[in-house]
C-alpha cells in the first residue's frame, strides 16, 4: 500500500521500462503516471496551471532520449530545461545506459537531483526518488543566494560561506535537523570556482553497506554477481563539482574506514577495475549529531573527522534566532500562497508573537510544513493561531519508551486514544532510540525518509 502522496512521473518512450518503475513505485507513491512523448508534457502542465498545483508532479524520472537512433539527449535536456524553468520545479531523475554517464552528468549540471543507469537495481530506485522528494521538501522555497535570514547569527554564517567557499578547503556543516544544512552546502558550493560543476548529493545514512563501496566508487560490469552494466560512483559522478555526503554521522565505522582511504589518496578504484581512478571534487559533509558524539571514537573515526573538518560551519537552531522568524514566516505563506493560489493574507498580530515565542523544536522544517498547514486550512480573513497546527513538543527530559506503548488502561481520558498522538510518541520514541538518525528511524518505523520528514512536520517534532 503506498505511504505517499508524492506524484511520479515517468517520461520515457519505452513503455516496458516506464511500466516496470512505475508498478515498483506504486507499492510506495500512489500517483505514478507515465508519458512515452515529451510533446505531451505542455498538455499536463497547461492542465496544472487551470487548476493550481494540480498536477505538477514532485519528481521526474526522465530519459534523455526519445527518437530512435538519436543519442545526443538533445530532447531530454531541452525537457529538463523546461522542467527548471517552473516556479516550484520538480526534481528530475534522469534515466540513462552507462554509456551515456557524460550525458547524465550534463543534465546535473543543469539541476537534475540524480541520475539512475539502467537497467536499474531496485532498491537504488526507490531510495533515489524518496531522497529527491525529502531534498526538494527541504530546500523549497529557500532562496537562490543560500540561506535566508539577517539576524545576527546568520550574517555571521553568511560572511563565513563566502570566505570559505572560494577555497578548496573540505566543509563541515554541523546543525540540528530542520535547520538547512544542505542549503548552507549549496551556497558553498554556488560561490566556489566550481560553481559551474555539478552539486551532486549523497544520503550516507542510507546507502546500504553491501552497495557502499559500488554507489560511491562505481563497479565494472561482471563485478559480483548482480553488475550487469558497468557503472560510475558518485565520486567520479561529480568530477569538477561538489561531492555533498549528507548524514556522515550515520555512517558504520567499516564504511568510514573506507571513505577515509579514498579521501587520503584522492582517489577510487572502482569494483572489479585494475586502475585507480582520481578524484576531482570538493568535499562537504553534514552531520546532525552533536559535536560532544561527533568526537566519540566509538561512533566516528577521529582520522576521518580531521579529513572532513578543515572549515566548521555551524548553523545556528531557530530558536536562537528568533529575529528571524517574522521574514521566515512572511516567505513561506507567501510561496504557498501562489503554490496554491489562496489569496495573499495578513498575520493576526497575536499569531504572530505566539509564533515569534514559539521555540521550534524542527527549526525551518518545522516552520516551513506550518506555514503550508496554515494557507491551506485557514478560512478566517487573516492567519490565526490555531491554523498552525502547533502544538507543545514533549519535554526533554521525559523518558521516552523503548517500544511503541501498550493500549491505556480502561478509564484512561479519551485524548490517550487519538491516533495522533500515539503516533507523535511512537515517532519520538523511534528517533530516541535511534539517536536522532532518520534513515534509522524511518527503517524501524517501516515508512520512508520522505514520509517520516511529512510526519515530522506535521507533529512539530
Amino acid at each position: 500500500m503506498a505511504d505517499s502522496t508524492a506524484r511520479i512521473l515517468i517520461l520515457d518512450d519505452d513503455r516496458d521500462v516506464a511500466c516496470a518503475a512505475q508498478m515498483l513505485l506504486r507499492r510506495r507513491h500512489g500517483a505514478v503516471a507515465t508519458l512515452d512523448d515529451p510533446a505531451r508534457l505542455e498538455a499536463l502542465l497547461a492542465g496544472a496551471g487551470a487548476v493550481a498545483g494540480a498536477q505538477v508532479p514532485d519528481v521526474v524520472l526522465l530519459d534523455l532520449n526519445f527518437t530512435p537512433g538519436r543519442i545526443d539527449g538533445a530532447e531530454g535536456l531541452a525537457v529538463l530545461d523546461r522542467l527548471r524553468a517552473l516556479a516550484r520545479p520538480p526534481a528530475v531523475i534522469t534515466l540513462t545506459a552507462y554509456a551515456d554517464v557524460p550525458l547524465a552528468v550534463e543534465a546535473l549540471k543543469r539541476g537534475a537531483a540524480d541520475f539512475i543507469t539502467k537497467p536499474w537495481d531496485n532498491a537504488r530506485l526507490l531510495a533515489a526518488v524518496d531522497a529527491a522528494l525529502a531534498r526538494r521538501a527541504a530546500t523549497a522555497g529557500a532562496a537562490a543566494s543560500g540561506p535566508m535570514g539577517d539576524s545576527a547569527p546568520m550574517r555571521e554564517l553568511k560572511a563565513l560561506v563566502a570566505a570559505v567557499a572560494p577555497t578548496e578547503a573540505n566543509v563541515l556543516v554541523l546543525g540540528e535537523n530542520g535547520v538547512g544544512k544542505e542549503v548552507v552546502a549549496r551556497a558553498v558550493h554556488a560561490q566556489s570556482r566550481r560553481a559551474a560543476g555539478v552539486f551532486l548529493a549523497v544520503d550516507m545514512g542510507a546507502l546500504p553497506e553491501s552497495t557502499f563501496e559500488s554507489e560511491l566508487f562505481g563497479h565494472r560490469k561482471g563485478a559480483f554477481t548482480d553488475a550487469r552494466e558497468a557503472r560510475a560512483g558518485r565520486f567520479q559522478s561529480a568530477r569538477g563539482g561538489t561531492l555533498f555526503l549528507d548524514e556522515i554521522g550515520n555512517m558504520p565505522l567499516a564504511a568510514q574506514a573506507r571513505l577515509l582511504t579514498a579521501l587520503e589518496r584522492r582517489e577510487v578504484t572502482p569494483l572489479g577495475a585494475d586502475r585507480a581512478e582520481p578524484i576531482d571534487a570538493r568535499i562537504v559533509s553534514a552531520t546532525n549529531l552533536d559535536e560532544a558524539r561527533l568526537f566519540d571514537a566509538a561512533v566516528f573515526r577521529p582520522d576521518l573527522l580531521f579529513r572532513l573538518n578543515t572549515i566548521v560551519i555551524r548553523v545556528p537552531p531557530l530558536r536562537a534566532r528568533r529575529d528571524d522568524v517574522p521574514g521566515l514566516l512572511h516567505h513561506y505563506l507567501s510561496l504557498y500562497e501562489g503554490q496554491y493560489g489562496r489569496p495573499v493574507r495578513e498575520l493576526d498580530p497575536g499569531a504572530l508573537q505566539r509564533l515569534c515565542d514559539w521555540p521550534w523544536p524542527g527549526n525551518v522544517r518545522e516552520l516551513r510544513h506550518a506555514c503550508e498547514r496554515a494557507v491551506i486550512l485557514g478560512a478566517a480573513a487573516d492567519y490565526r493561531w490555531e491554523d498552525f497546527g502547533l502544538s507543545a513538543p514533549a519535554p526533554a527530559s521525559a523518558p521516552l519508551p523503548d517500544a511503541v506503548a501498550a493500549p491505556a488502561p480502561a478509564g484512561s481520558a479519551a485524548q490517550d486514544f487519538r491516533l495522533g498522538t500515539l503516533e507523535r510518541e511512537t515517532i519520538a520514541a523511534a528517533l530516541d532510540k535511534a539517536r536522532g538518525n532518520i534513515s534509522l528511524a524511518a527503517r524501524m518505523l517501516g515508512v520512508s525518509r520522505a514520509a517520516l520528514y511529512r510526519k515530522l512536520g506535521k507533529h512539530g517534532i
